[in-house]
């Protein structure tokens, strides 16, 4: 005689989808927090936009293929700091890394001794570097939707009447918005003259500004291969960053 299913179990095959939910967006969290701490500190360390955008960018390639239960994302996102400061030529010194690093994580704290704590986290600062390298396969030079951006908002500028680009702050919001985009993998899993242009897009559409209509849509002069589809995918990816940001405070 078979037994009858108990009237309040919980399918065990939701289990395992739930929890494995609940891990992602934990992640997404974690991600979200050591991009901040990447960005700050980086304005600290008198770092230009480039090297912060590498560093952000080295840092979610590194965590495409490894696990946040196998390596700690604050030295990855230190080492990262440091990788980035080589690969785009503005070299940081380590201690000054550590340093900076260290009193954002400890508020109000002092400067580490140069003691064995201080050696240690040195060390593995640099040996983290090596295991990012190896990770990308040393591929640590990136294209940025910056240069592209800069080009479509001059292109923008000379088509659109000139009273309306001067009291809406397009430049400004598409800037932000683009910086905004490195809390989230967007700068390694799309192309950056689609990401520029959905930020872009984004902005010109926040104030209502509209871009004289010709034979193909604006952005499609400016990037062939990209489609509605692509960039409302981006935004939507984008605008779930401001929710993720409430979160997270």
């Amino acid at each position: 005689m078979e037994a009858e299913p108990c009237e309040n179990a919980v399918p065990t095959d939701t289990i395992p989808c739930e929890a494995s939910e609940s891990s992602f967006n934990a992640d997404k969290k974690t991600h979200f927090r050591v991009c901040r701490f990447i960005m700050e500190t980086g304005v600290k360390l008198g770092m230009h936009s480039v090297p912060v955008a590498t560093a952000c960018a080295l840092y979610h390639r590194f965590f495409q293929s490894a696990s946040l239960r196998m390596y700690e994302p604050y030295l990855v996102a230190m080492s990262a700091i440091y990788l980035a400061g080589k690969v785009e030529e503005q070299h940081l010194r380590t201690r000054d890394i550590i340093n900076v690093c260290h009193r954002y994580l400890h508020r109000g704290s002092e400067p580490l001794e140069l003691d064995s704590q201080f050696w240690e986290l040195r060390d593995s600062i640099v040996q983290c570097e090596l295991l990012i390298l190896r990770q990308l396969n040393f591929h640590v030079s990136f294209q940025y939707p910056h240069k592209y951006l800069l080009h479509y908002l001059l292109s923008l500028k000379a088509l659109l009447n000139r009273h309306a680009w001067a009291r809406t702050p397009i430049c400004e919001t598409a800037w932000a918005l683009l910086k905004d985009s490195y809390h989230s993998p967007l700068c390694v899993l799309h192309p950056p003259q689609h990401l520029a242009l959905a930020v872009l897009y984004l902005a010109l559409h926040s104030y209502g500004v509209e871009v004289p209509a010709g034979a193909v849509e604006w952005w499609q002069v400016f990037c062939e291969d990209i489609t509605n589809s692509d960039i409302e995918s981006i935004i939507c990816e984008l605008l779930q960053l401001y929710d993720m940001e409430a979160k997270c405070t």
